[in-house]
């Protein structure tokens, strides 16, 4: 771990403690920058996801015991996630 300070907006460490139900300002910070890694981590995953064709036309009759998941719907919800 490496120990640093540093001056921190009060209003925003504030938004974030609310956002992310943490208790102290040390929990908050690193959350803060856990939850910006993983959602580059995400982003990174879906632009390669992108480049990849994917056909789950009939998927949800794929699978055994009368059909799996309809996956048709898959990408448009996955794009709506990302801009909310």
């Amino acid at each position: 771990m490496t120990r640093i300070s540093v001056d921190v907006n009060d209003e925003w460490l504030e938004a974030a403690r609310a956002e992310l139900g943490t208790d102290s300002k040390v929990e908050t910070i690193n959350a803060a920058l856990h939850e910006l890694a993983r959602r580059k981590r995400a982003k990174d995953l879906i632009a390669t996801l992108d480049e990849v064709d994917l056909d789950v036309s009939g998927s949800d009759a794929a699978w055994r015991y009368g059909g799996g998941r309809d996956f048709s719907r898959l990408e448009i919800d996955a794009r709506d996630e990302r801009s909310a």
